[in-house]
């Protein structure tokens, strides 16, 4: 079913819990009235910086069955909300958008037996919620989850991930890349490089072809412009309502 266009407009929300992560990566759990989403849509946080109310898009971390929003982000040495939002202490006010919004969504997705679930960074959060609905194990038979980041200690929500691979290990595999670091649970370098390599494939078991695969990537824009070059050799292309294809995407930095 299509995801509907909503108007979205901000209420008030309580800190519950504020947990650092690792260096810079954090997980906000925040009380509010949280109305219907879809695994992988987000929502708008805003906060009072300065003598400005600052405002920014998060995807939603928990499971739709969730009551309580969960947001996954990262601070920047000159990020006025990202270094607000890393201060914030339970009971501490928040606004946040609701309902949520987006279309980076399973709805959405072209008909395909493999979901490639591709990330960098926080670009992981979309996923997290999607891995806890049903939903997804209904509509694929294979999922591959691929996150991108700078040091083993980024590796985060393993908590969700390990869960989810125990409970469905015919269907889920997860890929971790490293750039700054070894890493020899995974792949050491891009994710782009994983797959340019034909690692990513041999790793899996699994090849990405414009017949059989759905691909998701939420991240960097230097991620998601070369996964797209990497794949159109591959004839694969945006998937659009109109125009059936193979990829679709969500721009985090």
């Amino acid at each position: 079913m299509p995801t509907p266009i909503t108007r979205s407009a901000f209420v008030d929300g309580t800190v519950l819990s504020n947990q650092r992560l690792s260096e810079r990566l954090y997980a906000l759990r925040i009380n509010l009235a949280l109305q219907p989403f879809r695994a992988g849509q987000f929502v708008r946080l805003q906060l009072p910086v300065g003598d400005d109310k600052v405002a920014k898009s998060y995807s939603l971390v928990n499971a739709p069955d969730d009551p309580v929003a969960e947001i996954f982000f990262n601070t920047v040495p000159d990020g006025r909300l990202s270094n607000a939002l890393a201060a914030l202490q339970a009971g501490d006010l928040i606004e946040v958008s609701q309902p949520a919004n987006g279309f980076f969504v399973l709805d959405e997705l072209p008909q395909k037996p493999e979901l490639w679930l591709v990330a960098t960074g926080t670009g992981l959060g979309p996923y997290l919620s999607m891995l806890r609905t049903a939903a997804i194990w209904q509509q694929f038979e294979r999922v591959v989850l691929v996150h991108g980041v700078a040091v083993r200690a980024e590796r985060v929500y393993q908590e969700i991930i390990q869960p989810a691979l125990a409970e469905h290990p015919e269907k889920l595999q997860s890929i971790s890349c490293v750039t700054q670091e070894d890493n020899p649970d995974g792949f050491q370098g891009r994710v782009t490089s994983a797959l340019s390599s034909g690692w990513l494939e041999q790793h899996t078991g699994l090849t990405l072809s414009s017949e059989k695969s759905a691909v998701m990537l939420c991240g960097n824009h230097a991620m998601i412009n070369d996964m797209k070059a990497l794949l159109k050799e591959r004839d694969m292309k945006k998937h659009l309502r109109h125009k059936a294809g193979n990829i679709v995407t969500e721009q985090y930095f």
